[in-house]
């Protein structure tokens, strides 16, 4: 069996106001073609598909459209998708009985029994060969927001496994039974699938989250709950598990081992990633085996191009003397000019330095998107400095609010309140945006 794992979609994201979708179109295109080339007789996408929870009805068609496409290509083809953090699980489920005639599953969320055990017989999906033989099972499993399995949701530890819950507790929502309840949920869908698969079906886990130890992107994944201390163990997946789709950071790697992986985002999310390997992974099964495992490079339909930080004078000559390869823009069209990200050093405020890099960008196909002003220190109190909101980002402002208000750093249980209430106003701006 041959599958293509991927993820890390972010179908409609704005990207400093502009929208991506030539860019997101092109790629899927590509993927249309990979399948084919490869084979495939799965493909999975785990988790982040759009950018927000309300994605556009143009990030939406985009989806829905290659859908159809690789069905219509590939009619044997498995499709298994799962919501990610930035997705809305129910948004994901809703069209999944349209779906499945096109040989799709949409994972948007999980159900629990009335024992309070995890309902694990809708996330296990047959991956069928193209006689229709299943050759192996991919346990999907969606994002799982704290609700789900702390606070008011199951807290899946021996009493839930009873019946029994913990509504009444105050620090349910804490980062320790967060990970102790992803835990246990990875742990009964794992065995659920032990007890339903046949000898010579393999087990195929993916799974939405952060492992301890991977790589993460500099600036633009969002914490899935607090921080690093949401990460999960590799050792969840053990080894009768041939492999594991992993989708949330954008830097595809493998975690400790090759059959536990990143496939990372197809596409740079952020001018932190500029220079990441942006791929999908093909790997092979023989039986039970994971028996290859290759990674597939996605061509970049439009450059991202990040100049400094270095003085004013040298940016400014690197930019005019700057030559942009226009070569894979079809027609020369706009939306495939190059992004562009300039860092400029100052010693001192500079009034016309957007004049100044525009000037030295005349007649130059590219599509300037942030210009950074770095200032120099000079002792004062940090509060007299201006404050690039941006580059900060809430949390960390938050803590130093709460510093400067109670001089000294808020605590642990106080930070889980905000992540909590931070990915609450996260989500409710996604439901709210539109294009």
């Amino acid at each position: 069996m041959n599958i293509i794992h991927t993820a890390d979609w972010h179908l409609g994201q704005n990207f400093h106001g502009q929208e991506r979708h030539a860019e997101h179109q092109a790629f899927l295109d590509w993927l249309l073609d990979t399948l084919e080339q490869h084979q495939a007789d799965a493909l999975l996408v785990a988790g982040d598909i759009f950018d927000v929870v309300n994605p556009s009805l143009r990030a939406q068609q985009l989806l829905y459209d290659f859908i159809v496409s690789a069905h219509e290509r590939l009619p044997s083809l498995n499709i298994v998708l799962i919501a990610g953090n930035h997705d809305s699980g129910n948004r994901i489920e809703l069209p999944a009985p349209l779906m499945q005639r096109l040989g799709t599953h949409a994972l948007g969320r999980v159900c629990w029994l009335d024992d309070g055990t995890l309902d694990s017989e809708r996330l296990l999906i047959p991956l069928d060969d193209i006689d229709g033989t299943t050759c192996a099972w991919c346990l999907a499993l969606p994002f799982l927001r704290p609700a789900e399995v702390t606070g008011n949701g199951v807290q899946l530890d021996e009493a839930s496994q009873n019946g029994t819950r913990h509504d009444d507790s105050p620090h349910n929502d804490s980062p320790h039974n967060y990970v102790s309840g992803v835990t246990q949920v990875h742990e009964q869908l794992i065995a659920a699938a032990r007890s339903k698969r046949q000898p010579g079906q393999a087990l195929v886990a993916m799974s939405h989250a952060h492992l301890h130890g991977a790589a993460v992107s500099e600036a633009s994944e969002r914490p899935i709950v607090i921080g690093g201390e949401e990460s999960i163990s590799a050792s969840l997946f053990p080894t009768d598990i041939a492999y594991v789709a992993l989708g949330h950071l954008h830097r595809a790697q493998q975690v400790g081992e090759k059959r536990i992986r990143y496939s990372g985002s197809p596409l740079p999310l952020d001018f932190s990633e500029v220079n990441y390997p942006h791929q999908v992974i093909a790997i092979g099964l023989e039986g039970e085996i994971l028996s290859s495992v290759e990674a597939i490079a996605v061509p970049r339909p439009v450059a991202m191009y990040r100049v400094g930080p270095a003085p004013l004078d040298d940016i400014l000559t690197e930019l005019a003397s700057m030559t942009v390869d226009l070569t894979n823009a079809p027609e020369q069209s706009r939306e495939y000019w190059p992004w562009l990200e300039v860092r400029v050093e100052l010693t001192a405020p500079v009034p016309d330095l957007k004049a100044q890099v525009d000037a030295a960008l005349k007649d130059k196909p590219v599509r300037l998107l942030r210009l950074e002003r770095r200032l120099p220190q000079n002792g004062q109190d940090a509060r007299s400095h201006k404050v690039d909101l941006e580059s900060l980002g809430p949390r960390r402002l938050f803590e130093l609010t709460w510093q400067e208000r109670w001089n000294e750093p808020p605590g642990p249980d106080v930070m889980s309140d905000f992540d909590r209430l931070l990915q609450d106003v996260l989500d409710d701006a996604g439901q709210e945006k539109q294009p």
